[in-house]
């Protein structure tokens, strides 16, 4: 049976870590974390968009690993709010505030707004920077609303405001495996894979 190949993930998000497992355990890449490969870096992600943002923690773990990695960089978009928090989804309201609380900060600021207007989507944008100067990405987006009130236990971060309309419930309330089907996150590192095995088939 061939090795799987390792790609290190710029994550520091032990929720995300292993939602990507998840998504991505019948791959034939072994995904490794910074922390499990020994490396510590404090990466800025001043980027003005997701896909800066991915390239710019690929890049740096890239660097200074030496081997193949990857990262996400995914946020929340509400089209009433002028697509924010968007980007700065981590940082909205500073990095160390609580999702309970920036949670309940959109839902405050959305009062009122009826439901044809509460549109939003999760967006993720998926980098793979190769030690050779190759780099790969992607974009995927997860349709949705803004709930009245976070519902579900099963997610993290927003998932708990975020409506799913032909479900209805939150994605905090999908069981994991149909969350990942659906995700911006696993339809990103889907089509990663996909990218990765052609890249890897013309080398």
């Amino acid at each position: 049976m061939e090795k799987k190949r390792r790609i290190l993930f710029a994550t520091g998000n032990a929720d995300k870590l292993r939602e990507i497992r998840e998504i991505m355990k019948n791959s034939d890449y072994e995904i490794r974390s910074m922390k499990e490969a020994g490396i510590r870096a404090d990466i800025v992600e001043n980027g003005e968009t997701f896909e800066e943002n991915a390239l710019i923690k690929a890049r740096a773990v890239c660097a200074l690993s030496g081997e193949i990695a990857m990262a996400d960089d995914s946020g929340l978009e509400i089209d009433h709010l002028g697509k924010e928090p968007g980007v700065h989804s981590a940082r909205f309201m500073g990095e160390d505030t609580s999702y309970d609380i920036k949670n309940a900060a959109i839902i405050d600021r959305m009062n009122g707004v009826p439901d044809e207007k509460r549109t939003a989507r999760f967006v993720c944008a998926i980098a793979a920077v190769f030690p050779d100067g190759k780099e790969l990405v992607c974009r995927q987006t997860m349709e949705g609303r803004i709930a009245y009130a976070p519902e579900g236990e099963n997610g993290f971060g927003y998932d708990p405001i975020f409506w799913l309309p032909e479900y209805g419930c939150t994605s905090a309330s999908l069981p994991p495996e149909e969350k990942n089907r659906i995700s911006h996150r696993g339809k990103g590192l889907r089509m990663m894979y996909s990218m990765l095995r052609e890249e890897k088939q013309g080398s």
